[in-house]
């Protein structure tokens, strides 16, 4: 297997530490607000990854953190009027609720960071005491930039230029601009914890330093998270961890590209902010999961109606080479299995892994082969997708509409059609595609339908 390297910027061979173990680390969700279609992309991007490596025989320890304390929690549940606890087991709930709905498989640990405070701690006083951390006057403990002489190697960022382009901050306590909190002290009304410095909680770097460290060793095999996280959050968590244990932190480092909409970056300041949970009032979850699998996961991926709708149309002909499938099992050694296999070999390439479905749908058009549809069911799974009863995905998401209005139409339709008035015929199947219904006719006469497209 090939995975792109983010620490070294190319393709490397992958060989875990362990023969036939993988251990997997991935940044997760700070918990004070719905998750967005950038953290379903993330995640879908290291559930194909576990996915996948589960399916060749490796052995993977999956650890997804969750950031359950945060400058962001406290604010929000201040302007909320509730406490930080209760607004984040609010939103881990609602968090864990979307991400089973789009298939994510859960993750071997969980941790948090309130359940990792004396390992976190701990950490802190390691990088004290080996000169990497200083303490202020005020109980605020610094990571010193500076004394990690290899900052910048995941980044590819120069200190001198980092130095020199660093916002001046107002705080006479910091020896430099770059240097970060590994620990804060204490704010009246805020949660705090005790430490050698005094009360107080930790910065958010540290945090996955201490979880990774504590769920899978100094050392593991692979970090993931999107690439926004590369710089600064995980170039501090190389200089923390490398300091702290004196060991390589992950040796394989992958970043999940951006969502954009309508070719504008993501953001709620641009307001074309969108929500997993709206997304899925709207699309089935294995349609998002499609769409967000339809490019390489290192590439931009653009949000639209439009490509929504093309994903939902694209899986919808291989549901459609599903129907009618029966109880029997796939082939083993099929020329479609390698290719297929080889494509998420190739550093996750899930475009090339997609199109062996497709063609893999094609033959089964041909033949209807029970065993190649099993097939291509399995190799579905691999990615999430093709879980669902055939007929029942077909029959597509009615919630918004009146199916006996539907088949009233479809009756109009097929009378206008027996008397030859092929322009009503036309004109009631495009009213019922403006609805989002699409028909297939079938030569004895009979129609089927399904709601194709159901986004405004």
């Amino acid at each position: 297997m090939q995975i792109y390297n983010s620490l070294s910027g190319q393709k490397e061979s992958f060989h875990p530490l362990q023969k036939g173990k993988v251990s997997l680390y991935v940044c997760g969700v700070t918990v004070y607000d719905y998750c967005h279609i950038g953290h379903a992309r993330t995640n879908i991007t290291f559930d194909i990854l576990l996915r996948y490596l589960r399916s060749i025989g490796y052995q993977v320890t999956y650890v997804r953190n969750i950031t359950d304390i945060d400058d962001k929690i406290i604010k929000r549940a201040l302007d909320n009027q509730e406490s930080p606890q209760q607004l984040v087991q609010r939103f881990t709930t609602i968090m864990h609720e979307e991400f089973d709905r789009l298939g994510l498989l859960h993750p071997d640990s969980e941790p948090t960071v309130t359940a990792t405070m004396p390992e976190i701690i701990e950490m802190i006083q390691t990088l004290i005491n080996k000169g990497y951390a200083y303490v202020t006057t005020q109980g605020d403990v610094y990571y010193e930039v500076a004394r990690f002489t290899e900052y910048g190697k995941l980044s590819k960022q120069n200190l001198q230029e980092l130095v020199s382009g660093a916002r001046v901050e107002i705080n006479d306590l910091k020896k430099s601009p770059l240097d970060f909190a590994l620990w804060k002290s204490a704010k009246p009304t805020e949660p705090a914890w005790d430490s050698p410095w005094g009360k107080g909680r930790p910065g958010w770097h540290i945090e996955c330093s201490a979880m990774s460290k504590k769920a899978l060793g100094a050392t593991f095999d692979i970090h993931g998270g999107g690439s926004d996280l590369r710089f600064p959050h995980h170039e501090n968590e190389i200089a923390q961890s490398e300091a702290a244990n004196g060991k390589p932190f992950a040796h394989y480092w992958m970043h999940s590209g951006m969502v954009q909409v309508n070719n504008e970056k993501m953001s709620k300041s641009l307001n074309n902010f969108f929500i997993i949970r709206d997304v899925l009032e709207i699309y089935p979850a294995e349609v998002i999961r499609y769409f967000l699998t339809s490019g390489h996961y290192r590439s931009e991926i653009n949000y639209s109606t439009d490509n929504l709708n093309s994903a939902k149309a694209a899986l919808t002909r291989l549901y459609r080479a599903l129907e009618g499938s029966t109880a029997a099992s796939a082939p083993t050694g099929s020329p479609y299995e390698s290719r297929f296999n080889a494509a998420l070999a190739d550093d996750l390439n899930t475009p090339e892994a997609l199109a062996v479905l497709f063609d893999l749908a094609k033959e089964i058009n041909k033949t209807k082969a029970p065993e190649l549809q099993a097939l291509l069911k399995k190799l579905g799974t691999i990615l999430g997708l093709l879980q669902q009863d055939p007929a029942q995905f077909l029959q597509g998401d009615t919630s918004a509409i009146d199916p006996a209005q539907v088949e009233a139409l479809i009756a109009e339709r097929k009378a206008a059609r027996q008397a030859k008035n092929f322009a009503e015929s036309d004109r009631i199947r495009d009213a019922l595609k403006t609805m989002g219904i699409e028909l297939k006719d079938h030569p004895d006469g009979t129609t089927d339908w399904l709601a194709l497209r159901i986004s405004p």
